[in-house]
C-alpha cells in the first residue's frame, strides 16, 4: 500500500489553516453574505446561521435540506475571497455542515446559473481564479496530475468500489427505482459490456484502451478473445491491473503500458476509453481525438464514456480553477457533447453515431460509493489519511452526485465510426 505524499495525507492542509482577514476580506465577506442570503431565500433549502459576537442566530430559506453554518464570519470570509473553492474549504474546516450534504448541494446545483444575479456574472473573470499553468495537462504535467488522485492508494479505492474495481458510472436497469449495493457489480459489468459491444469487440479484435483503470474492461475484452493494449499514467493502477489480469488468466492477451495517450503507436480495430477525456484538458481535446483517429484501423469503431456538461456552461467556465481541480482532479475539465461533436468533425474523420446519456445511473453509483466509504471510517484512517481527508472525500462524492442528480452534468456513452470506411 502506498499513500502519495500530498496535502491529502495527515497534516497536509496548509490552505485551510488561514481564514481571510483584513479590510478586503471584510468587504467581500459582507457582499458574500448578501448574495448567499438572497439566493438561499429563493430556494427550497434551510440555512441556520449560528450567533456571532455581532449578529443573532438567523434562519434563511423556506424548507428542504438543512445546512448549519457554525462559524458564519469565517464562512462568508472564505466564500467572499475564494468563491466556490472557499465554499468547499469551509466544509472541510467544519465552518458549515449538513446531515444530507448531497441533498443540499443538489438544490444548489439545479439553480447554479441563477445563484448570482446576471449583471454580476459579467464580473466572473475578475473574481474566479484561473487554473495554475503547472496543472495544465501537457505531456510534461499529465503524469503528476494523474498521480495526484489515482496514486493515492489502491487500498483506498478498493475500500469503497465494487469487486470489479470500476471507478466510473455503472449502468443500472431503468426499472430499478433505488439500486442497492448488491446491484452495483452487475451494473458495472453492464456498462463495460455495452461499451465493448458498441466498439465491436470480438474474437481477434485488436483493442486499445485509453485509461486502464484497474483492468476490468481489459479483462472482459480478453475474455471475448480480443488482444488488448491498455495504457495508464498511474503506477498504482498499472500494478494492480496487472495482478488482476494475471489472476483472471488473461496475461497472454493483455499488455498494460505506462504511456501517455499522445505517444500511442500501432493500429487497432477498436478504441475504448472510460471517463478519460475529462482529464485531458480542453486545450488538448483535439489532440486526444486526433490520436484515436490516427491509430484506428479502417472499419474500426470507437466507444468512450464521458462526463459532460452543458455547452454554454462549458464555455463560461473553461478558464476557472475549481474546488475539484484543487483537491481532486488537477488539470481536469468536462467537455460538452456539442464540443466533442464539433471537434471530431473539424479535426478527425470520426463521427458520433450513437449516444446513450446515463446521468441518473451515475447519481446512484456515487450514492452507493459514498455509503460504503462512510460505513467504515476507521479503515480509511488506518491507511494513513486523516479526519479532514474523510470530509474531503465525502464532500467530493456528494458534490459529484449532486451534479448528476440535478441534471447539471451528465455522463454519456458515445460511439464513433468513419462514415466512409468500408464494411
Amino acid at each position: 500500500m502506498t499513500v502519495a505524499p500530498t496535502r491529502r495525507s495527515a497534516n497536509h492542509w496548509p490552505d485551510l489553516d488561514v481564514v481571510p482577514s483584513g479590510p478586503r476580506a471584510a468587504l467581500s465577506g459582507r457582499v458574500a453574505r448578501r448574495l448567499f442570503s438572497a439566493a438561499v431565500n429563493r430556494l427550497d433549502v434551510t440555512v441556520e446561521l449560528a450567533a456571532t459576537s455581532t449578529r443573532p442566530a438567523t434562519t434563511l430559506g423556506c424548507g428542504g435540506p438543512v445546512m448549519v453554518v457554525n462559524r458564519p464570519d469565517d464562512f462568508f470570509a472564505r466564500i467572499g475571497r475564494h468563491a466556490l473553492i472557499g465554499f468547499g474549504e469551509s466544509y472541510l474546516t467544519r465552518e458549515w455542515d449538513a446531515e444530507d450534504v448531497g441533498g443540499f448541494l443538489t438544490v444548489l446545483a439545479a439553480e447554479v446559473q441563477h445563484l448570482v444575479p446576471r449583471p454580476l456574472q459579467k464580473l466572473r473573470s475578475l473574481v474566479v481564479k484561473r487554473p495554475p499553468h503547472e496543472e495544465k495537462s501537457s505531456l510534461k504535467n499529465s503524469q503528476d496530475n494523474i498521480a495526484h488522485h489515482y496514486d493515492l492508494s489502491n487500498d483506498l479505492f478498493e475500500l469503497f468500489l465494487d469487486p470489479t474495481v470500476s471507478y466510473s458510472s455503472a449502468l443500472f436497469e431503468a426499472e430499478l427505482p433505488h439500486p442497492i449495493r448488491a446491484q452495483l457489480e452487475p451494473a458495472q459489468g453492464r456498462k463495460i459490456e455495452r461499451l465493448l459491444d458498441q466498439a465491436g469487440v470480438t474474437q481477434g479484435t485488436r483493442v486499445l484502451e485509453i485509461g486502464s483503470g484497474w483492468g476490468e474492461l481489459a479483462i472482459r475484452a480478453a475474455q471475448r478473445g480480443a488482444h488488448v493494449t491498455t495504457i495508464t499514467l498511474s503506477t498504482e493502477q498499472k500494478a494492480l491491473a496487472e495482478e488482476r489480469i494475471a489472476a483472471a488468466g488473461c496475461t497472454a492477451l493483455v499488455s498494460v503500458e505506462l504511456c501517455d495517450y499522445r505517444n500511442v503507436r500501432g493500429s487497432y480495430d477498436a478504441v475504448v476509453s472510460v471517463e478519460m477525456v475529462e482529464a485531458v484538458g480542453w486545450q488538448y481535446w483535439d489532440t486526444y481525438f486526433q490520436t484515436i483517429d490516427r491509430v484506428l484501423a479502417p472499419g474500426g469503431r470507437v466507444a468512450i464514456q464521458a462526463i459532460t456538461m452543458p455547452h454554454d456552461r462549458m464555455l463560461a467556465t473553461r478558464n476557472t480553477y475549481t474546488w475539484i481541480n484543487k483537491y481532486i482532479f488537477p488539470g481536469g475539465f468536462l467537455p460538452s457533447v456539442q464540443a466533442i461533436d464539433e471537434i471530431t468533425r473539424a479535426h478527425t474523420s470520426l463521427r458520433v453515431c450513437d449516444n446513450l446519456p446515463m446521468g441518473a445511473s451515475y447519481a446512484e453509483t456515487l450514492r452507493l460509493w459514498d455509503e460504503t466509504f462512510l460505513a467504515d471510517p476507521e479503515r480509511v484512517l488506518s491507511l494513513g489519511f486523516d479526519e479532514t481527508f474523510l470530509r474531503m472525500w465525502h464532500f467530493y462524492l456528494e458534490y459529484s452526485r449532486a451534479g448528476f442528480a440535478s441534471g447539471y452534468i451528465d455522463v454519456n456513452q458515445l460511439t464513433f465510426e468513419r462514415p466512409t470506411d468500408p464494411r
